[in-house]
């Protein structure tokens, strides 16, 4: 399952709770997090996990994909002697054409995530896992992320870089096994860049688009009358109870316009909108997490 969406949408809490949500039905799910990030880890007040499948809670195990251990990783696996695979990378020519590669760091990145949803795992003591669930590149570099082991195997007409970019790619558009899941905020610009994002996903890379979660939408407190009230009071008294109820207008005109972009968003994309509750903590854990796990459905 890829999440993806514009950056600061909630797209790492979204993951967790999802990989929370599928551990709590007993699947054994991993959250992987690419390009070294250690979002997750810190969710859970946990030390950083790094390049490692640490378990996070029953069933949960969470990673962060460093791009260069995977391609350490890749290198032993293809050269099976690691006295072979040190020299090569002691190289300065090859350190210097790896870093050059556009787009290389990305493919080695989809290989790992690849080898991570194998049941049968080609690192030695692999864990099987049910689900693999991936903390995607936002909008702007998601969709030439997922496109890169295509564009590899066009470059590479030929050789094992050819069939095995074939393979990756064929991971990604595989409907029946890989999804993606679209992560929203209630608000003009990611409401548009995610109907944007979805049909490049599906027209330019193939894959498909299971679910838009619109994410952090107010509740609606008032009703039409109340807000009247409300709105009577804010003109008519001082001090204390003026703030109030001109702080509870406020938040009922977000909550509004909020329901207004659900309704745009609704309109714009194919997928199914799913709604989750802006949670008014000041920082996202675990059980805030386990929350919105409740919710996904």
């Amino acid at each position: 399952m890829i999440v993806t969406g514009k950056g600061g949408v909630g797209k790492t809490t979204v993951a967790v709770a999802l990989g929370l949500r599928a551990a709590a039905e007993g699947k054994r799910t991993i959250v992987c997090e690419v390009a070294s990030q250690e979002n997750a880890s810190r969710m859970f007040d946990h030390a950083e996990v790094g390049f490692h499948e640490v378990e996070m809670e029953e069933n949960l195990w969470s990673i962060s994909i460093d791009p260069d251990e995977s391609m350490r990783e890749y290198v032993l696996l293809q050269l099976k002697v690691r006295a072979m695979r040190d020299m090569l990378f002691r190289s300065r020519i090859f350190n210097y054409l790896a870093a050059a590669t556009p787009g290389l760091k990305e493919l080695v990145t989809i290989g790992k995530i690849w080898e991570l949803a194998q049941l049968d795992r080609k690192i030695k003591k692999g864990r099987k896992y049910d689900l693999v669930i991936v903390d995607a590149p936002a909008t702007g570099h998601g969709v030439g992320f997922l496109q890169t082991p295509r564009t590899f195997a066009n470059i590479a007409r030929v050789g094992p870089i050819h069939s095995q970019a074939k393979q990756l790619d064929r991971l990604i558009t595989d409907h029946e096994h890989t999804g993606t899941a679209i992560v929203a905020l209630p608000e003009e610009m990611p409401v548009n860049e995610s109907a944007a994002l979805e049909r490049d996903l599906r027209d330019e890379v193939g894959v498909a688009v299971d679910r838009v979660y619109l994410n952090g939408l107010y509740p609606e407190r008032f009703s039409k009358a109340e807000a009247g009230r409300l709105s009577g009071l804010a003109e008519s008294e001082k001090g204390a109870v003026k703030a109030a109820a001109r702080a509870a207008l406020s938040e009922h005109n977000r909550a509004r316009s909020q329901r207004a972009q659900l309704a745009r968003l609704r309109r714009r994309v194919e997928a199914p909108v799913k709604t989750l509750p802006f949670l008014f903590e000041p920082d996202l854990g675990p059980e805030a997490a386990r929350r919105l796990s409740r919710r996904l459905g």
